[in-house]
């Protein structure tokens, strides 16, 4: 069932055609702001009335134009400490003094920095702060690591000694800034948001998703995200190759009737939650009792779902390859931690994305997916193509057999190469020179194996970001191809919604963004369990029966934790 409008973005959302875009400037009370037509300005005022608990603080219609440059964005580093309770204890007088000395720009985005000189998981540290909501989680790849660099001090003297350290994984709680809206992620929302950004300021970024079909009905479960969510924490834990950093983050636009002073207050009564104290996890979570497994589709459905898009691709219509998906509820009797969940994962996941996106009020979208929809540093573009799924062998020489099959089979040759250039092709129209290498290989992971091709551009121009953004999405490795009939085809079988499951999930910076697809992912919910997503892709050749084993396969990075009761 769609959200009506009513309900968007808490409550206050923004018209398309308005001239400008919705922003929130946040704190443990949420502010609102959003920009509408002059002739909406008391039907806006009329609804939040209505909703008093959720916007009574909204500033509808107000006299600020949020795509003004910012006045200030700063980045403030601080020698390292030897613990996150030191680096807390140097947060909280950086703060103090920060509001003693405001800078007397009207607007701005600052971020206080201080090294630390343990190596902690920063997934470690968000397990530590419990319950806080909104929360985020953003890991890269373990082969490849995520290539930011940053330059920090790493001495506690006078003597400054600037090192470079690769930015491993990030977690962040409350929000400084946060974007959300009930129509799609446009060109004006990205400005919007681009505006809290900087490449001086690299590690100010925003962490988010993106619904997987803008056009589809939001369902209650995913009504909290919205038709896409980004946040720039309020408090920040970064994990490096060789360190930690605890950082804060303080926004504020006068124009928008959040000034510094309230900012900073709302920064301190974060700061005044945070946990200090940091454990180690055991990488194990315990079975959980599964009291039932609800399939959307069930195994007939489904196996009637396949052959009817099989009797399409057969026909001569354009359609040559859809991927179809099921939602796999699970109750629990007791409840699963998603932030626990999301770490063993990781076990399962060196070659993957870790993410985590909690908004307030709303269930933990969390994942461990290998495939990456882009990343951009600079000019420079990459892009993965990924297809085609085996299970891993038992032994090297079985393993070794089935790559041998995966290389080798005409089905997944060719769904592999329908995702392959059409990623390509997508990338010239913005690239000068798209390469590709290697065409065809493997990339293994704990349980399955795919065929893999890297593919590597050169942008015209950074604007061409948003272009990339809005045109790789969705691949036909998770819609299909053509994508339109793909679409159209999805809509009218699957009657439960993706909502950012298959979507974009990463984070823009200011010279640099990274965008995994957000498929391996489940939505963890307290006292209802969890909705794992899965699909598979359709091409002739296909047998519903063995798509089915291959959603099993898919899954059971989850499911091996859980058990189901018999009575």
């Amino acid at each position: 069932m769609a959200a009506s409008p009513a309900t968007g973005c808490l409550a206050c959302f923004i018209d398309p055609e308005a001239a400008k875009c919705s922003i929130t400037i946040s704190r443990r009370q949420s502010i609102h702001f959003s920009h509408h037509r002059l002739t909406n300005k008391s039907s806006s005022s009329s609804s939040c009335k209505q909703r008093s608990h959720l916007c009574s603080l909204s500033m509808n219609g107000c006299q600020g134009d949020t795509h003004l440059p910012l006045g200030t964005i700063e980045t403030r580093s601080f020698p390292a400490v030897p613990s996150p309770s030191l680096a807390l204890d140097r947060l909280n007088s950086a703060i103090s003094e920060l509001k003693a000395n405001p800078p007397s720009s009207t607007s701005g985005i600052i971020r206080l920095q201080v090294p630390i000189q343990q190596q902690i998981e920063a997934i470690d540290w968000l397990y530590a702060q419990h319950q806080f909501l909104p929360r985020c989680y953003f890991s890269g790849r373990g082969q490849t690591g995520n290539s930011s660099d940053l330059s920090i001090d790493c001495t506690n003297g006078n003597d400054q000694i600037q090192l470079k350290h690769n930015l491993v994984s990030v977690a962040g709680v409350g929000s400084a800034v946060f974007f959300q809206d009930l129509h799609p992620f446009s060109y004006r929302h990205w400005k919007s948001l681009k505006r809290f950004l900087s490449t001086q300021c690299p590690l100010i970024r925003t962490y988010g998703a993106i619904r997987f079909d803008a056009r589809a009905n939001i369902s209650s479960e995913w009504e909290a995200f919205g038709y896409f969510y980004f946040v720039v924490p309020q408090v920040e834990f970064d994990e490096l190759e060789e360190g930690s950093m605890l950082a804060a983050t303080v926004a504020w636009d006068n124009a928008l009737s959040w000034n510094l002073g309230r900012a900073i207050d709302a920064l301190k009564a974060t700061l005044n939650q945070i946990s200090s104290v940091v454990l180690k996890q055991r990488r194990q979570v315990p079975w959980t009792p599964m009291l039932s497994n609800n399939h959307i589709p069930s195994k007939t459905h489904w196996n009637l779902a396949v052959n009817r898009a099989l009797q399409k691709i057969r026909s001569n219509s354009a359609l040559i390859k859809v991927v179809l998906a099921r939602s796999s509820t699970v109750i629990t009797a007791t409840d699963i931690d998603p932030i626990a969940w999301l770490a063993c994962l990781q076990v399962e996941g060196e070659s993957a994305y870790q993410f985590c996106l909690q908004p307030p009020n709303a269930p933990a979208f969390i994942g461990n997916t290998p495939e990456q929809l882009f990343h951009r540093k600079w000019l420079g573009i990459t892009s993965d193509a990924l297809a085609g799924t085996r299970a891993r062998g038992e032994s090297m020489p079985e393993d070794l057999q089935i790559e041998l099959e995966l290389l080798s089979s005409p089905k997944y040759d060719l769904e592999f190469t329908i995702v392959r250039e059409s990623i390509r092709r997508k990338l010239e129209n913005v690239c000068n020179s798209v390469l590709v290498e290697p065409k065809k290989a493997i990339r293994k992971l704990p349980r399955v194996q795919h065929l893999y091709a890297k593919l590597a551009g050169w942008l015209r121009s950074e604007e061409d970001e948003f272009d990339i953004l809005s045109s790789l999405h969705p691949t036909p490795a998770v819609c299909g191809f053509p994508t339109e009939e793909a679409r159209v085809l999805i809509a009218e079988t699957e009657v439960f919604d993706r909502g950012m499951y298959a979507g974009p999930v990463g984070w823009f910076g200011g010279g640099e963004s990274e965008f995994a697809v957000g498929i391996r992912s489940a939505l963890v919910e307290k006292g209802l369990g969890a909705i794992i997503f899965a699909g598979t892709g359709v091409v002739e050749g296909s047998n519903a029966s063995l798509e089915w084993d291959e959603l099993e396969l898919k899954i059971s990075q989850f499911t091996k934790f859980l058990k189901l009761e018999v009575p």
